[in-house]
């Protein structure tokens, strides 16, 4: 029960900074204390001040000075009593008072900032409990309530647990070595109290995320140049939404992005990215009806010239004819690592987590035909399905880099394994 103890430390900490949070701000919600967020950004940037340097590095750099100048400069300040009207208890006094301002300044400064660090991090978790609420709801309230119902493990109790886990998503396959795995343990272990099978049962499924090949949920950006990220998945699933979302991410960080329509045949889709580029402030590169690796190629030399970090390319979403989607695939990936090398740094598959063990279906597809680095899932917050996230982990084995929980540019949150595991279960601790 290692992993279950150390999961209900971390779900008791991230309730502990919130609460703590919303007690200092005196709100209900996370998301009414933006506003402070804000006022602290504009305070840090006003009093933004450099760490005080040691009393040791002040005197050296005073001893220099007096040795660059000339001899006879030197002897004026020494001997003409009245070119300072201070004693050097004065100077002393004068120096010290303005070091301990200095420190004053810096710790305040560090205050500050740990402050915002720890109203990020509380609006972070309060997204994802949000994000994750109707998936709670469902999946781990049925849970809780299988512990009362029953009173002894049995076979009926699995085949209840068996049907929970399939309605959230967590995928047939899965479930069923899941299940397996269980009924070993419970035999092993002679475990017998139903409440305390909840524990085992949110231990297990969390060794399913973190046990075996090491996934990494952070963007590969490149050392040098523009980094590049693919964009796949079928239309409809928001993979231009995505996009953009991404772009505003990055923006706000500081880099300067391009977008790229690789999509150029479909109806409306190079002029939707272009309207977007033009919303979030990033370069834009395409034309509709013609060779979408032309269109890369000459996007990727636009983004050379203009020095752009991060390039975004979109490309067409056509899954029916495999054959024709790989070779277009083929031919851009081509194109991209002969203008740079290693590139794309990331191929990211969009699917909907509305659609269920259809998004599952997707991933299958699209890893057969091209190399997916990494999973992004829109519209988490508007499904009950959120086990889909352990699906994709154990039925394709690529990690989930990007969640969607909310229809606002900064609703599209980088994964966190262990946010995501408070949204899931916090209820239960």
């Amino acid at each position: 029960m290692g992993l279950f103890s150390k999961l209900k430390e971390m779900i008791t900490r991230k309730k502990e900074v919130v609460e703590e949070v919303k007690e200092e701000y005196k709100v209900n919600e996370i998301e009414d204390i933006e506003e402070s967020i804000e006022d602290l950004d504009e305070i840090i940037s006003d009093n933004e001040v450099e760490e005080p340097e040691s009393v040791e590095n002040e005197e050296t750099n005073e001893d220099e000075e007096v040795e660059e100048k000339p001899e006879e400069e030197q002897e004026e300040e020494i001997t003409e009593e009245d070119i300072e009207e201070e004693t050097v208890e004065e100077f002393v006094e004068d120096d010290t008072e303005e070091e301990e301002e200095e420190d004053e300044e810096w710790a305040e400064f560090i205050k500050e900032q740990e402050q915002k660090k720890k109203l990020e991090e509380a609006k972070e978790i309060e997204k994802y409990d949000k994000g994750l609420e109707k998936t709670r709801k469902e999946f781990v309230s049925k849970l809780s309530l299988l512990g009362i119902k029953y009173t002894k493990v049995d076979d009926e109790y699995f085949d209840e647990l068996e049907e929970i886990l399939i309605n959230a998503d967590v995928g047939v396959n899965t479930v069923m070595k899941f299940i397996d795995k269980l009924r070993k343990r419970v035999k092993e272990e002679k475990i017998t109290d139903t409440k305390y099978l909840n524990e085992v049962i949110v231990d297990e499924l969390f060794i399913i995320y973190v046990e075996g090949e090491s996934l990494t949920d952070k963007i590969h950006m490149a050392e040098e140049g523009p980094t590049v990220l693919l964009f796949v998945g079928v239309n409809g699933v928001g993979k231009t939404t995505t996009i953009a979302k991404i772009a505003h991410k990055y923006i706000e960080e500081g880099k300067s992005v391009m977008m790229i329509a690789g999509d150029t045949f479909r109806a409306g889709a190079v002029e939707q990215l272009k309207e977007w580029a033009n919303r979030t402030g990033a370069s834009f590169y395409g034309k509709e009806n013609t060779d979408p690796a032309g269109v890369v190629y000459d996007g990727l030399v636009k983004a050379k010239e203009e020095n752009i970090d991060l390039v975004l390319i979109d490309t067409a979403g056509r899954l029916q004819n495999k054959v024709n989607l790989m070779k277009e695939l083929e031919k851009i990936n081509k194109v991209i690592e002969r203008h740079i090398p290693n590139a794309p740094h990331e191929t990211l598959l969009v699917i909907d987590a509305t659609t269920g063990q259809n998004g599952i279906s997707q991933a299958i597809s699209f890893k057969e035909i091209t190399n997916i680095t990494g999973i992004v899932l829109t519209k988490l917050d508007g499904t009950a399905k959120g086990g889909i996230v352990l699906a994709i982990k154990e039925e394709v084995n690529i990690p989930v880099k990007f969640i969607g929980l909310g229809e606002k540019m900064e609703d599209l949150k980088p994964f966190d394994i262990e946010n995501y595991i408070y949204g899931l279960f916090k209820d239960m601790m």
